[in-house]
């Protein structure tokens, strides 16, 4: 397959039209219907957070789950705030110029909404176990929510099937070792293969855990890392702030009209601008790509808006927050003309920034960054193989399987890669394979359940935010359980 051909599939159809004017329509649709929540709440969402942060916002021993709200939200951010951050955001400018960042922004805003929107129906209708712990995602959400209506039940099977499908493509297209390797190879000056055996020892360590293990752990990596690495990006951004004005210029000037060839860069028009710059928003910040919610749906807690909001955080943290660091530092140190893509780009942006020692500390990061994502995908992925083998006989063997296989495939595609010399935008190319299919089939869910979420929002905003009158008939979680039913009635005077 040529490289023309990989990206005819990628941008013209799966990456086409149709796929980006559906994710602008609902992130608009649900932004009106919320009564632009993202906009006139967005402080209370980052209150929230800061909260759970803090501790101050600990849930009750009794709610169903697995994991505190607070780690699934670590495990959550963990996983977007990733490689994506990095190596996506470079190969979207390497590839659609700057104005590719302007749309990413775009995604970034209505991105937040969308999470909100899949994270409190994951946790709505989300199942149990028999001990209590609770676990879901977009295929309960379509087979609960949508399936339980006759004439629905066909288009419930269609989006489960098409979203489950699409999404464990993924297993195979594991672009977080290829970044890791890439960013210390070329920073070490070691062969990739080496690493990337290296990376996939740690991983395995990493999902040995369990989701349990992996909460603990994310807790205390993911604020480390995210600070560690806005400190680095803005210390670069504030040392060249007079290249600010003209960087914003050329972003903004280049999101409608494309960007000429200059050095190294070849040139994009602007169906490059916008498909890059959105597919790498969603790929970074996970907003409808319906993988957030999977981890979200075992937090203990006591409404799914509650977590919902959480989502807000996450996006506008990676997207608004890290992605731009990442783009700006491109941007103000001149090398997004450079003719370099992927994690190179960005850890050369390092490089002139700071010097060296740049170099040295993005590689570190970009290693924390993609341990935390490689290993919540790993816990995202298990629900998906878990709603497809149900109750089989063989459950305890099939996910052992896949447990023990998991890394692999990263591994494999990364001696593909070096094997046979791929530039690290067409590997980029294969991962923007593997999220249309399952991004095209959960937002269209979400617009069908639209009307459900709406009617969770009014019910928590008149629980926890004062506005508008309490429904006590109303019912939080579609499965009720003892445990975080009454946790919920003694909310009321929150």
């Amino acid at each position: 397959m040529t490289q023309a051909t990989i990206e005819y599939i990628v941008w013209e159809v799966l990456w086409g039209t149709p796929l980006i004017v559906t994710i602008l329509a609902i992130g608009i649709y649900l932004t009106v219907k919320t009564g632009f929540f993202q906009f006139r709440f967005g402080g209370f969402a980052m209150k929230e957070a800061i909260k759970a942060f803090t501790g101050g916002g600990k849930d009750k021993k009794d709610n169903a789950g697995v994991i505190s709200s607070f780690q699934a939200m670590s495990v959550a951010l963990g996983t977007t705030v990733g490689v994506g951050n990095i190596g996506g955001v470079a190969s979207a400018i390497a590839i659609g110029g700057p104005g590719a960042i302007f749309w990413m922004w775009v995604a970034g805003v209505l991105g937040t909404v969308i999470k909100m929107t899949e994270i409190s129906l994951a946790l709505h209708y989300r199942s149990h176990n028999p001990d209590g712990s609770a676990y879901g995602g977009p295929n309960y959400y379509m087979k609960k929510g949508i399936g339980i209506q006759k004439k629905m039940q066909g288009v419930a099977k269609f989006l489960s099937a098409l979203f489950a499908f699409g999404f464990l493509v993924g297993f195979f297209i594991n672009i977080q070792i290829y970044t890791v390797s890439e960013a210390i190879a070329t920073t070490f000056n070691f062969d990739m293969i080496p690493v990337a055996v290296a990376f996939t020892i740690i991983l395995y360590l990493m999902i040995s855990g369990g989701l349990k293990g992996l909460g603990r752990i994310a807790e205390f990596l993911v604020p480390f890392m995210i600070v560690f690495y806005l400190g680095a990006g803005l210390f670069i951004i504030f040392k060249n702030i007079g290249m600010i004005p003209e960087s914003l210029a050329l972003i903004f000037g280049s999101a409608f009209t494309g960007t000429a060839a200059v050095g190294g860069f070849a040139g994009a028009a602007f169906s490059h601008a916008i498909k890059t710059g959105m597919a790498r928003s969603v790929f970074s910040n996970e907003a409808g790509w319906g993988s957030a919610p999977m981890v979200h749906a075992s937090a203990k807690v006591d409404h799914p808006v509650k977590q919902g909001i959480l989502g807000v955080f996450e996006v506008t943290v990676d997207t608004l927050f890290i992605c731009s660091i990442t783009a700006l530092v491109i941007m103000v140190t001149g090398q997004w003309s450079s003719g370099l893509a992927g994690a190179e780009l960005t850890l050369t942006a390092f490089e002139t920034g700071i010097g060296s020692a740049g170099r040295v500390v993005l590689a570190f990061g970009t290693f924390l960054f993609g341990i935390t994502t490689a290993s919540g995908l790993f816990a995202q992925m298990e629900v998906v193989v878990r709603y497809l083998i149900g109750d089989s006989k063989q459950k305890n063997t099939i996910l052992n399987i896949y447990k023990w296989t998991y890394p692999l495939p990263g591994l494999a595609l990364v001696m593909i890669a070096v094997y046979y010399a791929f530039p690290g935008t067409t590997v980029w190319l294969f991962s923007d394979m593997s999220t249309a299919l399952p991004i095209f089939a959960n937002v269209v869910a979400l617009a069908i359940l639209s009307p459900k979420f709406s009617d969770l929002l009014k019910d928590y905003k008149a629980r926890y935010m004062g506005i508008g009158k309490v429904d006590p008939n109303f019912k939080v979680f579609y499965e009720e359980v003892p445990g975080a039913a009454a946790s919920v009635e003694t909310s009321k005077k929150a």
